[in-house]
């Protein structure tokens, strides 16, 4: 398995992680075991959670997984969104990091956090007070490097320009929707991130299944899948996606390729990513994942599939 640095930390992290947001709710504590021993013997090392994927439940069950394991992964984790009815139990305060971190800790079992995660910005508390509680954890130990997720340029901007202003703990990576039909990233985000070293960890990769080949035009959606009934899923169902999905996975056939390869290898192939997080519910969806990492497309490849998602 390859491995990339962290932004411009020092530590590494596989080119391919792990996304738990369906840890609780499709996947039990057997198949978390599982899931997680497997990656490790794969060589995957980097983990994707956050307080809020299943109230909690996910990271409880990661925390299960990792007895004993700790120590050979990189974790990470995300506070932000509602944990509880209380006006406190959301946001990017001081209160409710510090609270959900000492939740996050108790959940995981463990007594830090190697990436701390800000789920969304928030308009209502001052960027300084979340910046400097960051700073404050990981003076304290108890998190290792700080990252931010679907942060615009400006807020990711904003907030790196103040923590090298006051010499707070910088954001070193950005979690976000990104992927080959999901593309607004490349416009600020990923220019801003390639220049100042700034690790990109694009989520939702697949498009909930959609670039994995699984839907075809003019047929229902497979019994059990996303495509059912997720709006988000549905929304790239257009004869424009599909005929873009038929080119793409005939320009992948013809290198003895699938295309969930592509979509994962031509991500790994744009500026400033660090892993590609996929949610997995099974250990075959995970050694696929593992699989296309073997992939390397050349700049001149890279070029001929973003030519394919170009057209009209």
């Amino acid at each position: 398995m390859q491995t990339r640095q962290l932004g411009r930390s020092g530590v590494r992290v596989s080119v391919i992680g792990i996304g738990t947001n369906r840890f609780g709710k499709k996947v039990d504590q057997a198949g978390v075991n599982t899931i997680i021993d497997t990656a490790l013997d794969l060589g995957v090392n980097f983990i994707d959670t956050a307080d809020v994927y299943g109230t909690g439940q996910s990271e409880e069950l990661l925390g299960v997984a990792l007895g004993g394991k700790r120590d050979r992964v990189v974790l990470a984790t995300k506070v932000y969104m509602e944990m509880g009815d209380g006006p406190n139990d959301r946001g990017a305060s001081r209160y409710h990091i510090m609270n959900g971190l000492e939740d996050s800790l108790r959940r995981l079992q463990t007594d830090h956090i190697d990436l701390y995660q800000i789920h969304r910005w928030d308009a209502d508390t001052p960027i300084e007070e979340t910046m400097r509680t960051l700073d404050d954890l990981v003076s304290a130990g108890k998190v290792r490097y700080i990252g931010a997720s679907a942060f615009a340029a400006w807020q990711l901007t904003k907030a790196n320009l103040l923590a090298e202003f006051h010499h707070w703990e910088p954001f070193v990576t950005i979690q976000s929707h990104y992927n080959m039909l999901e593309r607004h990233l490349e416009h600020e985000v990923i220019p801003y991130c390639a220049e100042h070293g700034v690790g990109v960890i694009p989520y939702f990769p697949l498009a909930g299944g959609f670039l994995t080949g699984k839907y075809r035009e003019g047929q229902p959606a497979p019994a059990g899948s996303r495509g059912e009934d997720n709006a988000r899923v549905q929304g790239y169902m257009t004869p424009q996606n599909y005929a873009i999905l038929e080119n793409l996975i005939a320009w992948a056939e013809a290198r003895d390729h699938i295309m969930v390869d592509l979509a994962q290898a031509w991500l790994l192939a744009q500026p400033a990513m660090a892993s590609v997080i996929s949610g997995v519910t099974r250990v075959e969806q995970l050694q696929q994942n593992v699989k296309a990492a073997e992939w390397s497309l050349t700049p001149e490849e890279a070029a001929e599939v973003t030519a394919i998602l170009d057209a009209k």
